[in-house]
């Protein structure tokens, strides 16, 4: 069986046009009603990095979790952040953007992956202390356009160093959509069986063309979480002017329906949702 996630806020992030909050709130109510594992609804981050995330901590109490299995998901950028989510008892998982690029790490969270690793152990303190998961998004996972090295063993440094911290939830994020079949096979067939206990997932970026062979070698490899987003919206806005789009939900749906693997997904909610989103972004 597969595990889902949904990500709005990749979705919304990038968008420079105000979503009202009622419309967000509106929007994350159907999705709860999907069938997601989790759901990466919004973000603890500063409002003038990313102003569409602002009113994160307003929707969360209008959120209908009464009736849902899926856990939420906020992103955080540091400590201040980690404070403000674990107050939300509705929220499970804080994620953090953990750039395998030292220039995007930079770029994205203002620190250094060293500094960027002690964050993570205080981010990891306060989840433990608030009955919080930790979900580290391994940045540039795939590769990245500055110039900064990168290979398996790269990433498995990153991931051995995160593993010793504690951390049993990653992410190979492909931030900018350079992932293909062959560094998609090459990551997580290479991860998977080191790190036996560790819940690997992909967060994949694509262009239209692409999805189907990504999602493809992530799958054949042994990876059984995946994110998306409705129709493929967002794109990371730190990472590039030109967004590469997300991974589409429905497409990997349809990919895991044509080959009768399971998941939670509701069809009939998932076509509601669908027709949501079109009207939001």
């Amino acid at each position: 069986m597969i595990h889902l996630t949904e990500c709005p806020r990749d979705a919304m992030q990038g968008i420079k046009t105000w979503i009202p909050t009622a419309t967000k709130v509106e929007y994350l109510n159907q999705l709860l009603k999907v069938g997601f594992d989790r759901l990466d609804f919004g973000s603890f981050v500063s409002p003038k990095a990313i102003p569409q995330m602002r009113d994160t901590g307003e929707i969360v109490d209008q959120l209908d979790m009464g009736t849902t299995d899926t856990d939420l998901l906020a992103i955080v950028a540091n400590q201040r952040g980690a404070r403000d989510a674990v107050q939300y008892e509705q929220i499970s998982y804080l994620g953090y953007p953990f750039s395998l690029s030292e220039t995007f790490q930079l770029r994205n969270t203002n620190a250094t992956i060293e500094t960027s690793l002690h964050r993570v152990s205080d981010i990891q303190a306060t989840a433990i202390k608030s009955g919080k998961h930790v979900l580290i998004y391994l940045s540039m996972g795939f590769g990245n356009p500055y110039g900064d090295e990168w290979n398996v063993e790269i990433v498995e440094q990153w991931v051995n160093a995160l593993y010793s911290m504690g951390i049993r939830h990653m992410s190979l994020s492909d931030t900018i959509g350079v992932s293909n079949a062959d560094n998609i096979q090459y990551l997580f067939s290479n991860l998977i069986p080191r790190f036996s206990d560790v819940t690997f997932g992909a967060h994949l970026h694509t262009t239209p063309d692409k999805w189907e062979e990504k999602v493809n070698a992530a799958y054949l490899s042994g990876c059984r979480h995946f994110d998306g987003a409705m129709r493929g919206y967002g794109g990371c806005p730190m990472a590039a002017d030109d967004l590469t789009g997300n991974m589409p939900t429905e497409h990997m749906i349809s990919y895991f329906d044509r080959h009768q693997i399971s998941s939670s997904i509701d069809s009939d909610q998932l076509a509601l949702a669908l027709a949501k989103a079109a009207t939001i972004f």
